[in-house]
Protein backbone atom coordinates (compact mmCIF):
# COMPACT_ATOMS: atom_id res chain seq x y z
CA UNK A 1 0.00 0.00 0.00
CA UNK A 2 2.85 2.30 0.78
CA UNK A 3 4.35 1.65 -2.64
CA UNK A 4 0.98 2.43 -4.34
CA UNK A 5 0.64 5.78 -2.42
CA UNK A 6 4.13 6.91 -3.33
CA UNK A 7 3.66 6.12 -7.01
CA UNK A 8 2.93 9.13 -9.24
CA UNK A 9 -0.24 8.93 -11.29
CA UNK A 10 -0.06 10.24 -14.89
CA UNK A 11 -3.07 10.58 -17.22
CA UNK A 12 -3.21 8.33 -20.30
CA UNK A 13 -4.31 9.86 -23.60
CA UNK A 14 -5.93 7.81 -26.37
CA UNK A 15 -3.53 7.01 -29.16
CA UNK A 16 -4.37 8.44 -32.60
CA UNK A 17 -3.14 7.33 -35.95
CA UNK A 18 -0.39 9.45 -37.42
CA UNK A 19 -2.41 10.55 -40.44
CA UNK A 20 -5.43 11.65 -38.42
CA UNK A 21 -6.25 15.37 -38.53
CA UNK A 22 -8.48 16.90 -35.87
CA UNK A 23 -11.39 18.91 -37.23
CA UNK A 24 -11.30 22.80 -36.65
CA UNK A 25 -14.28 24.00 -34.68
CA UNK A 26 -15.41 27.63 -35.67
CA UNK A 27 -17.67 29.39 -33.12
CA UNK A 28 -21.09 30.27 -34.35
CA UNK A 29 -22.01 34.02 -34.31
CA UNK A 30 -25.48 34.64 -33.01
CA UNK A 31 -27.15 38.05 -33.77
CA UNK A 32 -28.21 39.94 -30.63
CA UNK A 33 -31.23 42.17 -30.75
CA UNK A 34 -30.73 45.95 -30.09
CA UNK A 35 -31.29 47.13 -26.54
CA UNK A 36 -34.36 49.23 -25.91
CA UNK A 37 -33.71 53.00 -25.11
CA UNK A 38 -33.65 53.93 -21.43
CA UNK A 39 -36.83 55.33 -20.05
CA UNK A 40 -37.09 59.13 -19.90
CA UNK A 41 -36.15 60.65 -16.55
CA UNK A 42 -38.74 62.99 -15.20
CA UNK A 43 -37.44 66.48 -14.18
CA UNK A 44 -36.89 66.99 -10.51
CA UNK A 45 -39.51 69.38 -9.25
CA UNK A 46 -38.03 72.62 -7.83
CA UNK A 47 -39.63 73.44 -4.53
CA UNK A 48 -40.84 76.97 -3.84
CA UNK A 49 -38.50 79.18 -1.83
CA UNK A 50 -40.08 79.04 1.54
CA UNK A 51 -38.65 79.42 4.98
CA UNK A 52 -37.05 76.21 6.24
CA UNK A 53 -39.10 74.26 8.73
CA UNK A 54 -37.99 74.17 12.31
CA UNK A 55 -37.77 70.37 12.33
CA UNK A 56 -35.71 67.97 10.26
CA UNK A 57 -32.05 67.51 9.67
CA UNK A 58 -29.78 69.93 7.85
CA UNK A 59 -29.34 67.53 4.95
CA UNK A 60 -33.12 67.31 4.46
CA UNK A 61 -33.43 71.10 4.39
CA UNK A 62 -30.54 71.48 1.95
CA UNK A 63 -31.99 68.91 -0.43
CA UNK A 64 -35.52 70.22 -0.35
CA UNK A 65 -34.96 74.04 -0.46
CA UNK A 66 -33.18 76.38 -2.87
CA UNK A 67 -30.72 79.11 -1.77
CA UNK A 68 -32.62 81.89 -0.03
CA UNK A 69 -32.41 85.42 -1.43
CA UNK A 70 -31.50 88.60 0.41
CA UNK A 71 -35.16 89.47 0.87
CA UNK A 72 -35.76 86.31 2.90
CA UNK A 73 -33.58 87.55 5.78
CA UNK A 74 -34.93 89.73 8.50
CA UNK A 75 -32.90 92.99 8.65
CA UNK A 76 -32.54 94.49 12.08
CA UNK A 77 -33.26 98.15 12.74
CA UNK A 78 -29.58 98.93 13.34
CA UNK A 79 -28.58 97.34 10.03
CA UNK A 80 -31.27 99.28 8.20
CA UNK A 81 -30.15 102.56 9.75
CA UNK A 82 -26.52 101.78 8.95
CA UNK A 83 -27.45 101.05 5.33
CA UNK A 84 -29.38 104.33 5.11
CA UNK A 85 -26.43 106.25 6.56
CA UNK A 86 -24.09 104.66 4.05
CA UNK A 87 -26.36 105.52 1.14
CA UNK A 88 -26.65 109.08 2.43
CA UNK A 89 -22.87 109.45 2.70
CA UNK A 90 -22.43 108.10 -0.82
CA UNK A 91 -24.95 110.61 -2.12
CA UNK A 92 -23.21 113.44 -0.27
CA UNK A 93 -19.86 112.37 -1.74
CA UNK A 94 -21.31 112.35 -5.25
CA UNK A 95 -22.83 115.77 -4.66
CA UNK A 96 -19.50 117.13 -3.46
CA UNK A 97 -17.79 115.80 -6.57
CA UNK A 98 -20.42 117.42 -8.72
CA UNK A 99 -20.08 120.64 -6.73
CA UNK A 100 -16.32 120.82 -7.21
CA UNK A 101 -16.82 120.24 -10.93
CA UNK A 102 -19.26 123.16 -11.16
CA UNK A 103 -17.96 126.47 -12.53
CA UNK A 104 -19.05 128.96 -9.90
CA UNK A 105 -18.26 132.70 -10.17
CA UNK A 106 -15.64 134.04 -7.77
CA UNK A 107 -16.75 137.66 -7.88
CA UNK A 108 -19.34 138.42 -5.23
CA UNK A 109 -21.31 140.66 -7.60
CA UNK A 110 -21.54 137.83 -10.14
CA UNK A 111 -22.61 135.41 -7.39
CA UNK A 112 -25.43 137.77 -6.36
CA UNK A 113 -26.54 138.22 -9.97
CA UNK A 114 -26.71 134.49 -10.59
CA UNK A 115 -28.68 133.90 -7.40
CA UNK A 116 -31.14 136.58 -8.49
CA UNK A 117 -31.61 134.94 -11.89
CA UNK A 118 -32.18 131.57 -10.23
CA UNK A 119 -34.91 133.06 -8.06
CA UNK A 120 -32.97 132.60 -4.83
CA UNK A 121 -32.30 135.22 -2.13
CA UNK A 122 -29.11 137.06 -2.99
CA UNK A 123 -27.97 137.13 0.64
CA UNK A 124 -28.92 135.73 4.01
CA UNK A 125 -28.57 137.29 7.41
CA UNK A 126 -24.95 137.18 8.55
CA UNK A 127 -23.81 135.47 5.32
CA UNK A 128 -20.30 136.25 4.10
CA UNK A 129 -18.91 136.16 0.56
CA UNK A 130 -17.49 132.64 0.67
CA UNK A 131 -20.61 131.28 2.37
CA UNK A 132 -22.76 132.89 -0.35
CA UNK A 133 -20.64 131.28 -3.03
CA UNK A 134 -20.95 127.86 -1.35
CA UNK A 135 -24.73 128.30 -1.20
CA UNK A 136 -24.82 129.06 -4.93
CA UNK A 137 -22.74 125.96 -5.59
CA UNK A 138 -25.13 123.74 -3.62
CA UNK A 139 -28.14 125.23 -5.46
CA UNK A 140 -26.56 124.54 -8.83
CA UNK A 141 -25.78 120.94 -7.83
CA UNK A 142 -29.36 120.43 -6.66
CA UNK A 143 -30.74 121.75 -9.94
CA UNK A 144 -28.39 119.51 -11.89
CA UNK A 145 -29.53 116.45 -9.95
CA UNK A 146 -33.16 117.36 -10.48
CA UNK A 147 -32.66 117.44 -14.24
CA UNK A 148 -32.99 121.22 -14.60
CA UNK A 149 -29.79 121.62 -16.55
CA UNK A 150 -31.55 123.69 -19.18
CA UNK A 151 -32.39 126.24 -16.50
CA UNK A 152 -28.74 126.58 -15.57
CA UNK A 153 -27.75 126.94 -19.21
CA UNK A 154 -30.39 129.62 -19.72
CA UNK A 155 -29.11 131.56 -16.72
CA UNK A 156 -25.55 131.38 -18.05
CA UNK A 157 -26.69 132.56 -21.51
CA UNK A 158 -28.54 135.47 -19.91
CA UNK A 159 -25.39 136.48 -18.05
CA UNK A 160 -23.30 136.41 -21.23
CA UNK A 161 -25.97 138.38 -23.13
CA UNK A 162 -26.12 141.01 -20.38
CA UNK A 163 -22.32 141.32 -20.37
CA UNK A 164 -22.22 141.64 -24.17
CA UNK A 165 -24.96 144.29 -24.12
CA UNK A 166 -23.03 146.29 -21.54
CA UNK A 167 -19.84 146.00 -23.57
CA UNK A 168 -17.90 144.56 -20.63
CA UNK A 169 -16.49 141.11 -19.84
CA UNK A 170 -18.55 138.59 -17.94
CA UNK A 171 -19.06 139.41 -14.29
CA UNK A 172 -17.56 136.16 -13.08
CA UNK A 173 -14.30 136.94 -14.89
CA UNK A 174 -13.87 140.52 -13.69
CA UNK A 175 -11.61 141.62 -10.86
CA UNK A 176 -12.96 141.73 -7.35
CA UNK A 177 -13.81 145.20 -6.17
CA UNK A 178 -13.22 144.63 -2.47
CA UNK A 179 -9.82 144.03 -0.80
CA UNK A 180 -8.77 141.00 1.20
CA UNK A 181 -7.03 142.12 4.38
CA UNK A 182 -7.01 141.57 8.10
CA UNK A 183 -7.26 144.72 10.13
CA UNK A 184 -4.34 145.06 12.53
CA UNK A 185 -3.72 147.18 15.61
CA UNK A 186 -2.32 150.69 15.54
CA UNK A 187 0.93 149.36 16.98
CA UNK A 188 1.44 147.32 13.78
CA UNK A 189 0.84 150.40 11.62
CA UNK A 190 3.37 152.38 13.62
CA UNK A 191 5.86 149.50 13.42
CA UNK A 192 5.49 149.26 9.64
CA UNK A 193 6.05 152.99 9.25
CA UNK A 194 9.13 152.75 11.44
CA UNK A 195 10.42 149.72 9.51
CA UNK A 196 9.86 151.53 6.20
CA UNK A 197 11.86 154.56 7.35
CA UNK A 198 14.64 152.38 8.73
CA UNK A 199 14.85 150.20 5.62
CA UNK A 200 14.92 153.15 3.21
CA UNK A 201 17.91 154.65 5.00
CA UNK A 202 19.74 151.30 5.14
CA UNK A 203 19.04 150.53 1.48
CA UNK A 204 20.22 153.98 0.44
CA UNK A 205 23.50 153.54 2.34
CA UNK A 206 24.04 150.06 0.89
CA UNK A 207 23.46 151.20 -2.69
CA UNK A 208 25.69 154.24 -2.23
CA UNK A 209 28.46 152.02 -0.90
CA UNK A 210 28.12 149.64 -3.83
CA UNK A 211 28.25 152.52 -6.31
CA UNK A 212 31.30 154.01 -4.63
CA UNK A 213 33.14 150.70 -4.77
CA UNK A 214 32.17 150.30 -8.40
CA UNK A 215 33.32 153.78 -9.44
CA UNK A 216 36.45 153.95 -7.30
CA UNK A 217 39.45 152.75 -9.34
CA UNK A 218 41.24 151.75 -6.16
CA UNK A 219 38.43 149.39 -5.18
CA UNK A 220 38.50 145.95 -6.75
CA UNK A 221 35.73 143.78 -5.38
CA UNK A 222 36.93 140.64 -7.10
CA UNK A 223 40.38 140.93 -5.59
CA UNK A 224 38.91 141.57 -2.15
CA UNK A 225 36.62 138.58 -2.49
CA UNK A 226 39.49 136.33 -3.50
CA UNK A 227 41.58 137.54 -0.61
CA UNK A 228 38.74 136.99 1.86
CA UNK A 229 38.19 133.49 0.51
CA UNK A 230 41.90 132.69 0.82
CA UNK A 231 41.92 133.90 4.41
CA UNK A 232 38.79 131.87 5.22
CA UNK A 233 40.61 128.79 3.99
CA UNK A 234 43.05 129.24 6.86
CA UNK A 235 40.53 128.71 9.68
CA UNK A 236 42.09 126.85 12.61
CA UNK A 237 40.63 125.35 15.73
CA UNK A 238 41.22 127.85 18.53
CA UNK A 239 39.68 126.06 21.51
CA UNK A 240 37.04 123.56 22.59
CA UNK A 241 34.82 123.79 25.66
CA UNK A 242 32.07 121.73 27.32
CA UNK A 243 28.92 123.81 26.88
CA UNK A 244 26.37 121.84 28.92
CA UNK A 245 25.51 118.38 30.18
CA UNK A 246 22.79 118.18 27.47
CA UNK A 247 23.14 118.75 23.70
CA UNK A 248 23.45 122.35 22.55
CA UNK A 249 20.81 123.71 20.16
CA UNK A 250 21.82 127.28 19.26
CA UNK A 251 24.56 129.88 19.42
CA UNK A 252 25.09 133.57 18.72
CA UNK A 253 27.91 136.11 18.92
CA UNK A 254 27.38 139.56 20.37
CA UNK A 255 27.63 142.60 18.10
CA UNK A 256 31.10 143.56 19.33
CA UNK A 257 32.24 139.92 19.38
CA UNK A 258 33.14 140.00 23.07
CA UNK A 259 30.49 137.48 24.19
CA UNK A 260 28.99 134.23 22.98
CA UNK A 261 25.55 132.85 23.91
CA UNK A 262 24.63 129.16 23.77
CA UNK A 263 21.33 127.36 24.33
CA UNK A 264 20.86 123.80 25.49
CA UNK A 265 18.29 121.03 25.76
CA UNK A 266 18.53 121.43 29.51
CA UNK A 267 16.49 124.64 29.22
CA UNK A 268 19.44 126.84 30.21
CA UNK A 269 21.28 129.45 28.14
CA UNK A 270 24.82 130.52 28.96
CA UNK A 271 26.91 133.59 28.20
CA UNK A 272 30.62 133.12 27.51
CA UNK A 273 33.35 135.75 27.28
CA UNK A 274 35.45 135.77 24.12
CA UNK A 275 38.09 134.79 23.24
CA UNK A 276 38.87 133.24 26.65
CA UNK A 277 35.61 131.20 26.51
CA UNK A 278 34.87 131.58 30.21
CA UNK A 279 31.31 131.43 31.50
CA UNK A 280 29.92 134.84 32.48
CA UNK A 281 26.27 134.15 33.39
CA UNK A 282 23.47 131.59 33.16
CA UNK A 283 19.95 132.34 31.89
CA UNK A 284 17.34 130.21 33.65
CA UNK A 285 13.59 130.58 33.27
CA UNK A 286 12.28 128.23 30.60
CA UNK A 287 10.48 125.04 31.58
CA UNK A 288 11.39 123.05 28.44
CA UNK A 289 14.43 122.64 26.21
CA UNK A 290 15.78 125.67 24.40
CA UNK A 291 15.68 125.66 20.60
CA UNK A 292 17.64 128.82 19.77
CA UNK A 293 19.40 131.89 21.16
CA UNK A 294 20.46 135.18 19.57
CA UNK A 295 22.11 138.47 20.56
CA UNK A 296 20.64 141.86 19.69
CA UNK A 297 22.38 143.48 16.68
CA UNK A 298 22.39 146.90 18.36
CA UNK A 299 22.76 146.27 22.10
CA UNK A 300 25.31 143.77 23.35
CA UNK A 301 23.58 143.16 26.65
CA UNK A 302 20.25 141.89 25.18
CA UNK A 303 19.68 138.20 24.43
CA UNK A 304 16.56 136.44 23.11
CA UNK A 305 15.84 132.74 23.59
CA UNK A 306 13.23 130.39 22.12
CA UNK A 307 11.98 127.26 23.80
CA UNK A 308 9.77 124.23 23.40
CA UNK A 309 7.56 125.62 26.19
CA UNK A 310 5.88 127.79 23.46
CA UNK A 311 7.48 131.03 24.72
CA UNK A 312 10.35 133.33 23.82
CA UNK A 313 12.13 135.42 26.43
CA UNK A 314 14.26 138.56 26.46
CA UNK A 315 17.22 138.68 28.84
CA UNK A 316 20.07 140.88 29.87
CA UNK A 317 23.48 139.38 29.47
CA UNK A 318 23.87 139.30 33.27
CA UNK A 319 21.04 136.73 33.51
CA UNK A 320 18.09 138.96 34.48
CA UNK A 321 14.78 138.34 32.70
CA UNK A 322 13.20 141.36 31.01
CA UNK A 323 10.15 140.11 29.08
CA UNK A 324 8.36 136.94 28.07
CA UNK A 325 6.60 136.64 24.70
CA UNK A 326 3.56 134.37 25.01
CA UNK A 327 1.11 133.49 22.26
CA UNK A 328 2.34 130.58 20.17
CA UNK A 329 0.30 127.38 20.32
CA UNK A 330 3.19 124.96 19.78
CA UNK A 331 6.91 124.73 20.41
CA UNK A 332 9.22 127.31 18.89
CA UNK A 333 11.99 126.86 16.35
CA UNK A 334 14.38 129.70 15.56
CA UNK A 335 14.33 133.27 16.86
CA UNK A 336 15.83 136.37 15.20
CA UNK A 337 16.27 140.08 15.90
CA UNK A 338 15.26 142.71 13.38
CA UNK A 339 18.31 144.76 12.22
CA UNK A 340 16.90 147.78 14.05
CA UNK A 341 16.93 145.82 17.30
CA UNK A 342 13.34 146.92 18.07
CA UNK A 343 11.55 143.76 16.99
CA UNK A 344 11.89 140.00 17.38
CA UNK A 345 10.69 137.30 15.01
CA UNK A 346 9.82 133.81 16.23
CA UNK A 347 9.03 130.67 14.22
CA UNK A 348 6.78 127.99 15.66
CA UNK A 349 5.43 124.55 14.92
CA UNK A 350 1.89 126.03 15.03
CA UNK A 351 2.48 126.89 11.31
CA UNK A 352 2.96 130.61 12.02
CA UNK A 353 5.73 133.10 12.63
CA UNK A 354 5.17 136.20 14.74
CA UNK A 355 6.65 139.65 15.13
CA UNK A 356 7.04 141.10 18.62
CA UNK A 357 7.83 144.55 19.98
CA UNK A 358 10.96 144.43 22.14
CA UNK A 359 10.06 147.50 24.18
CA UNK A 360 6.45 146.63 25.03
CA UNK A 361 6.47 142.84 24.62
CA UNK A 362 3.26 142.95 22.55
CA UNK A 363 2.53 140.81 19.53
CA UNK A 364 2.47 142.97 16.41
CA UNK A 365 1.93 140.40 13.67
CA UNK A 366 0.73 136.81 13.44
CA UNK A 367 1.68 135.61 10.00
CA UNK A 368 0.33 132.45 8.40
CA UNK A 369 1.22 131.04 5.00
CA UNK A 370 3.02 127.74 5.51
CA UNK A 371 1.11 124.48 5.23
CA UNK A 372 3.29 122.78 7.83
CA UNK A 373 5.41 123.77 10.82
CA UNK A 374 7.59 126.88 10.50
CA UNK A 375 11.14 126.24 11.65
CA UNK A 376 13.27 129.27 10.78
CA UNK A 377 12.98 133.03 10.34
CA UNK A 378 15.49 135.73 9.42
CA UNK A 379 15.50 139.40 8.36
CA UNK A 380 16.96 141.24 5.39
CA UNK A 381 19.99 143.44 6.21
CA UNK A 382 17.97 146.50 5.20
CA UNK A 383 15.12 145.45 7.50
CA UNK A 384 12.43 145.64 4.82
CA UNK A 385 11.99 141.90 4.26
CA UNK A 386 11.64 138.78 6.34
CA UNK A 387 12.14 135.18 5.25
CA UNK A 388 10.62 132.06 6.78
CA UNK A 389 11.15 128.36 6.14
CA UNK A 390 9.47 125.25 7.38
CA UNK A 391 8.72 121.58 7.04
CA UNK A 392 6.66 122.17 3.87
CA UNK A 393 9.95 122.46 1.90
CA UNK A 394 9.21 126.12 1.13
CA UNK A 395 11.04 129.37 1.79
CA UNK A 396 8.82 132.45 1.76
CA UNK A 397 9.85 136.09 1.60
CA UNK A 398 7.57 138.69 3.23
CA UNK A 399 7.43 142.45 2.88
CA UNK A 400 7.27 143.78 6.43
CA UNK A 401 6.02 147.16 5.23
CA UNK A 402 2.87 145.73 3.65
CA UNK A 403 2.55 142.27 5.18
CA UNK A 404 2.39 140.54 1.80
CA UNK A 405 4.13 137.36 0.72
CA UNK A 406 6.15 138.53 -2.28
CA UNK A 407 8.14 135.37 -3.06
CA UNK A 408 7.76 131.64 -2.52
CA UNK A 409 10.85 129.62 -3.38
CA UNK A 410 10.14 126.01 -4.32
CA UNK A 411 12.91 123.56 -5.09
CA UNK A 412 13.84 121.64 -1.97
CA UNK A 413 12.30 118.20 -1.70
CA UNK A 414 12.43 118.03 2.08
CA UNK A 415 12.13 120.33 5.07
CA UNK A 416 14.02 123.64 4.98
CA UNK A 417 15.77 124.12 8.33
CA UNK A 418 17.96 127.20 7.87
CA UNK A 419 18.14 130.38 5.80
CA UNK A 420 20.21 133.56 5.64
CA UNK A 421 20.24 136.80 3.63
CA UNK A 422 23.45 137.96 2.01
CA UNK A 423 24.74 141.48 2.84
CA UNK A 424 24.57 142.32 -0.88
CA UNK A 425 20.78 142.45 -0.49
CA UNK A 426 19.69 140.19 -3.34
CA UNK A 427 20.73 136.67 -2.35
CA UNK A 428 19.12 134.20 0.03
CA UNK A 429 20.69 130.90 1.10
CA UNK A 430 18.59 127.99 2.36
CA UNK A 431 19.69 124.70 3.92
CA UNK A 432 17.46 121.66 3.80
CA UNK A 433 16.98 118.13 4.98
CA UNK A 434 17.68 117.01 1.41
CA UNK A 435 21.42 117.64 2.13
CA UNK A 436 21.63 120.61 -0.25
CA UNK A 437 22.12 124.34 0.12
CA UNK A 438 20.36 126.47 -2.47
CA UNK A 439 21.21 130.04 -3.44
CA UNK A 440 18.22 132.14 -4.53
CA UNK A 441 18.33 135.44 -6.41
CA UNK A 442 15.60 137.84 -5.31
CA UNK A 443 15.90 139.79 -8.54
CA UNK A 444 15.53 136.77 -10.83
CA UNK A 445 13.06 135.06 -8.47
CA UNK A 446 14.71 131.67 -8.93
CA UNK A 447 17.47 129.40 -7.69
CA UNK A 448 20.82 130.29 -9.25
CA UNK A 449 22.94 127.54 -7.69
CA UNK A 450 22.52 124.32 -5.74
CA UNK A 451 25.35 123.21 -3.48
CA UNK A 452 25.46 119.47 -2.72
CA UNK A 453 26.95 120.42 0.58
CA UNK A 454 26.76 117.46 2.97
CA UNK A 455 25.96 113.79 3.30
CA UNK A 456 23.29 114.51 5.92
CA UNK A 457 20.72 117.21 6.56
CA UNK A 458 21.84 120.84 6.83
CA UNK A 459 20.82 122.30 10.17
CA UNK A 460 21.97 125.90 9.68
CA UNK A 461 23.40 128.21 7.02
CA UNK A 462 24.93 131.67 7.53
CA UNK A 463 26.47 134.33 5.30
CA UNK A 464 29.50 136.28 6.47
CA UNK A 465 27.82 139.52 7.52
CA UNK A 466 30.48 142.06 6.55
CA UNK A 467 30.58 141.69 2.75
CA UNK A 468 29.06 138.27 2.14
CA UNK A 469 32.16 136.90 0.46
CA UNK A 470 31.62 133.41 1.91
CA UNK A 471 29.01 131.39 3.73
CA UNK A 472 29.06 128.43 6.11
CA UNK A 473 26.79 125.42 6.54
CA UNK A 474 26.36 123.08 9.51
CA UNK A 475 25.20 119.51 9.10
CA UNK A 476 24.34 116.37 11.01
CA UNK A 477 27.30 114.66 9.32
CA UNK A 478 29.46 116.08 12.19
CA UNK A 479 31.04 118.74 9.95
CA UNK A 480 30.70 122.40 9.07
CA UNK A 481 31.71 123.66 5.62
CA UNK A 482 32.82 127.08 4.38
CA UNK A 483 31.92 127.99 0.79
CA UNK A 484 32.88 130.79 -1.55
CA UNK A 485 29.99 133.13 -2.39
CA UNK A 486 31.42 133.79 -5.88
CA UNK A 487 31.61 130.31 -7.41
CA UNK A 488 30.25 128.33 -4.41
CA UNK A 489 33.25 126.06 -4.23
CA UNK A 490 34.30 124.57 -0.87
CA UNK A 491 36.92 126.57 0.99
CA UNK A 492 37.36 124.75 4.27
CA UNK A 493 35.97 121.74 6.10
CA UNK A 494 35.62 122.33 9.83
CA UNK A 495 35.79 118.87 11.33
CA UNK A 496 36.38 117.72 14.86
CA UNK A 497 32.95 117.09 16.37
CA UNK A 498 31.84 113.55 17.06
CA UNK A 499 28.09 114.15 16.85
CA UNK A 500 25.55 116.28 14.98
CA UNK A 501 26.39 119.94 14.35
CA UNK A 502 23.15 121.70 15.19
CA UNK A 503 23.97 125.36 14.59
CA UNK A 504 26.67 127.92 13.74
CA UNK A 505 27.29 131.67 13.71
CA UNK A 506 29.69 133.96 11.87
CA UNK A 507 30.57 137.51 12.85
CA UNK A 508 32.92 140.14 11.49
CA UNK A 509 34.12 143.23 13.38
CA UNK A 510 36.13 146.13 12.00
CA UNK A 511 39.14 146.88 14.17
CA UNK A 512 41.03 150.12 14.64
CA UNK A 513 43.37 149.24 11.77
CA UNK A 514 41.65 149.83 8.43
CA UNK A 515 40.67 146.71 6.46
CA UNK A 516 41.62 144.38 9.32
CA UNK A 517 38.74 141.98 9.98
CA UNK A 518 38.50 139.51 12.80
CA UNK A 519 36.19 136.71 11.68
CA UNK A 520 35.11 134.18 14.28
CA UNK A 521 33.18 131.13 13.26
CA UNK A 522 31.39 129.06 15.90
CA UNK A 523 30.12 125.53 15.48
CA UNK A 524 29.02 122.94 17.96
CA UNK A 525 27.16 119.71 18.51
CA UNK A 526 26.47 117.45 21.41
CA UNK A 527 28.12 119.14 24.37
CA UNK A 528 31.15 120.75 22.74
CA UNK A 529 31.78 124.37 21.85
CA UNK A 530 34.41 124.95 19.17
CA UNK A 531 35.65 128.39 18.14
CA UNK A 532 37.68 129.09 15.02
CA UNK A 533 39.56 132.41 14.73
CA UNK A 534 41.33 134.01 11.79
CA UNK A 535 42.53 137.55 11.18
CA UNK A 536 42.78 139.11 7.77
CA UNK A 537 45.78 141.26 6.95
CA UNK A 538 45.45 144.74 5.58
CA UNK A 539 44.93 144.92 1.82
Amino acid sequence: MEEDSSRTLTPTLPSLPPDHVAPLHVPTVVAIAALPPPPAIAPIPVPRATRAPSVGSDSDREGSLSRPSADDYEVSEESRLARERQEKLVQELLMKRRAYAMAVPTNDAAVRARLRRLGEPITLFGEREMERRDRLRSIMVRLDLEGQLDRLLKVHEDEQAAAAAAGAPAEDEGPQQYPFYTEGPNELLEARVDIAKFSVARAKARIARARRRRDDPDEDEEVEAEYAVDQAGGFILECSEIGDDRPLSGCSFSHDCTMLATSSFSGVAKIWSMPQVTKVSTLKGHTERLTDVTFSPTEDNLVATASADKTAKLWKSDGSLLKSFNGHLDRLGRVAFHPSGKYIGTASFDKTWRLWDVNTGTELLLQEGHSRSVYGVCFHPDGSLAASCGLDALARVWDLRTGRSILAFEGHVKSVLGLSFSPNGYRLATGSEDNTCRIWDLRKRKCVYTIPAHSHLISQVKFEQQDGYFLATASYDTKAMVWSAQDFKPIKTLSGHEAKVTSLDITSVLTAVPRVIEAINFRFSGQTVAVVVVQEAQL
